[in-house]
């Protein structure tokens, strides 16, 4: 095992509590925690009729949000959240950092456009559906370096952007099948500090990055089955690298498999002898109601697994229901010009661990 000390001008006790340390293959375990002080969550007219309806910040009635095209929409979407975010934890833009942001558009315009009044550095990040915990993860390692002291993790998607980005556009009114999911319009932000404040909402203690995976799946309509062997790859070495089992945790928690993914998931790490299938769940099965939503195999987009975590994950966190849990967004690595040349989907996912507040 190494030992890497990440320092900036802190005193030796300082230095000796900032010692962070490479675990296994690919994880790191920060030996201060970074702190995740505060987050806001909007999501669109569907998602708030949903069964967390009631626990976002904010639920818009107009899914333009004031603005004249989709793209724009989840820009106006995106900026709206992360000064959502400032406001409730009673700071400016000018005590950030930096922020770290990405979506699904092509040259992630929806996070350039949306953050460019803030005139803040940015970290722009494109990992799909897994960009939620990519931020998350590439911000905590930044505090934890010693680099900055409070920064900005913040994703966002729309259903109609991402339509007209990967599959047609809307007026095609083409056919959906079981298989497919349906694109949140949501987005998540996420302050992260170096500090405690007393009123943060969880702590980050460990990340695993995820490697890309590729089963030669071609089905653009089941991001599902695509994504499900990148989560359960970046799950087993986890566990591997901490030596831990799947009890460890309270809830081992993905992003936008859905109904397909989520047993394809506890099938490929049933194969390795290891059974998730008591502690795991899903936020794109939570965020719609299957039943009456008609939203197929359920959730997906950046905003998914983002607004899940700022509106329900950290309550429970919050309240002690749960005390630890291991969050796995993940993401399909395709563009309109790879699936159209006949490639396959690639997958990834981001694994972080998130704690109660001690």
């Amino acid at each position: 095992m190494l030992l890497i000390d990440f320092q900036g001008e802190d005193s030796v006790s300082q230095k000796n509590e900032r010692t962070n340390k490479m675990i296994g293959k690919q994880s790191i375990e920060f030996g201060k925690p970074v702190w995740i002080q505060g987050s806001a969550s909007i999501v669109g007219k569907k998602e708030g009729q949903g069964p967390l309806g009631g626990l976002f910040d904010k639920v818009s009635t107009d899914d333009m949000f004031g603005a004249s095209t989709w793209e724009e929409a989840e820009s106006a979407l995106q900026k709206e959240t992360v000064q959502l975010c400032l406001e409730k934890n009673n700071i400016s833009i000018d005590d950030i950092r930096y922020m770290f942001a990405g979506d699904l558009l092509g040259q992630s315009i929806a996070s350039s456009f949306g953050l460019s009044e803030y005139n803040t550095p940015l970290f722009g990040l494109y990992g799909a559906c897994s960009t939620s915990a990519l931020s998350i993860t590439l911000g905590s390692i930044t505090i934890a370096a010693g680099a900055a002291d409070k920064v900005m993790c913040v994703t966002s998607s729309h259903f109609a952007s991402a339509e007209k980005e990967f599959r047609y556009p809307l007026e095609y009114g083409s056919q959906r099948p079981l298989s497919a999911s349906w694109t949140v319009i949501g987005s998540g932000a996420f302050l992260l500090s170096d500090s405690k404040n007393g009123n943060d909402r969880a702590m980050i203690t460990a990340v695993t990055p995820g490697r890309i995976v590729d089963f030669g799946l071609k089905d653009s309509m089941n991001m599902g089955a695509c994504m499900a062997p990148a989560a359960a790859d970046v799950i087993y070495n986890h566990l591997k690298d901490f030596n831990r089992r799947p009890d460890y945790y309270d809830k081992i928690i993905t992003g936008d498999l859905g109904y397909v993914g989520q047993q394809a998931v506890i099938d490929l790490l049933g194969q390795k002898e290891i059974d998730i299938s008591a502690q795991h769940m899903d936020c794109g099965i939570e965020i719609f109601d299957q039943a009456t939503q008609d939203t197929h195999a359920g959730g997906s987009g950046c905003g998914c697994a983002a607004s899940v975590l700022s509106a329900y994950l950290l309550k429970q966190l919050e309240d002690k229901k749960w005390k630890r849990i291991l969050f796995v967004p993940t993401g399909a690595l395709l563009s309109k010009v790879s699936f159209n040349e006949g490639n396959s989907v690639p997958g990834i996912a981001h694994a972080v661990v998130l704690e109660a507040v001690r």
